[in-house]
């Protein structure tokens, strides 16, 4: 048999095949994810949160919301490892179920914002033309205005409360990911293996979903890791000034701004403990968010916080 025949009768990727260069550059990719001892250890912050959150709530008796005003500001103790507050609720008890509330909120205005956002810069991007003219002016009007108060503003015209204020945060959030995605779909696009898929009578949606979402991949997740610690931040900041989660949900923000008159008169406790999980969880989240910055985008394009 000819070198010719044997060369014909190989069996090719089919049309939704990922090709093996593809598949080798995500499985290298990954590896140097999982093999990094730099980004293991915020990751495994990160972690031991959520284990946090999801483990508490069932081996720990107190509810979060239950009052006592007999066990009323006590200190740290045995019974009680993080002290209870003004009406006798665990402390310990409503930092984890602050956690979860954070996380989960947290991770929902990220994935909404890169979806929306993510979506809206592809499309500005891979069009061109008035599209994007029209999607950027609109970014630009919402970038005008500074995140904290566009989100205030947002949750005050809704009505205050948790939803609305996970909705502010997400909105604000949506610029920074079309405008990072914009950028990579024009640079991609002009790229020559983009105009030889092209001349090889490749569709567009071909083209969009083996070559570019692929290559715009890591940059939009280290937008996630970045806009995860901000969006944890914001939550808090937004219920910290009674615009974000009402009483008595037990939310990290909420829990400082009830302990801090406590602060003055020596009961630290109600307020530090929330506040150093919020600091734990956010200088985590931007710390995997660099990490993986280096290690995926050596070039840096993804817009920081």
């Amino acid at each position: 048999m000819s070198a010719d025949s044997l060369a014909i009768e190989r069996p090719q990727p089919g049309p939704s095949e990922p090709s093996p260069r593809r598949l080798k550059a995500a499985g290298r990719s990954l590896r140097a994810l999982a093999a990094d001892r730099r980004l293991a250890i915020p990751v495994a912050i990160l972690v031991l949160v959520i284990l946090f959150a999801l483990l508490v709530p069932v081996f720990w008796g107190p509810s979060p919301t239950k009052q006592n005003l007999v066990d009323s500001l006590q200190a740290p103790s045995g019974a009680h490892p993080m002290g209870t507050d003004q009406l006798g609720r665990d402390v310990l008890a409503r930092v984890a179920e602050g956690a979860r509330i954070s996380l989960l909120v947290a991770s929902l205005v990220t994935l909404g914002g890169a979806l929306i956002g993510g979506s809206i810069g592809l499309v500005a991007g891979l069009l061109g033309g008035a599209t994007d003219g029209i999607s950027m002016r609109v970014m630009d009007t919402i970038l005008a205005f500074p995140p904290l108060i566009l989100a205030m503003a947002v949750t005050v015209g809704l009505g205050v409360g948790l939803s609305t204020a996970a909705l502010g945060v997400a909105l604000v959030s949506v610029p920074w990911y079309a405008r990072l995605l914009r950028s990579e779909a024009i640079r991609i696009r002009s790229l020559p293996f983009i105009e030889a898929a092209h001349a090889l009578g490749s569709t567009r949606g071909r083209i969009i979903r083996r070559h570019v979402i692929p290559h715009v991949l890591p940059v939009l997740f280290i937008q996630m890791a970045a806009a995860f610690g901000y969006a944890v931040l914001a939550l808090a900041g937004l219920s910290f000034i009674g615009l974000g989660a009402q009483v008595p949900t037990p939310e990290w923000g909420a829990m400082i701004t009830e302990g801090l008159q406590y602060s003055l008169t020596g009961q630290w406790w109600i307020a530090i403990f929330p506040g150093v999980a919020l600091l734990i969880v956010v200088t985590a989240a931007s710390m995997v968010s660099d990490r993986m910055r280096d290690l995926l985008d050596p070039r840096g394009q993804y817009e920081r916080l």
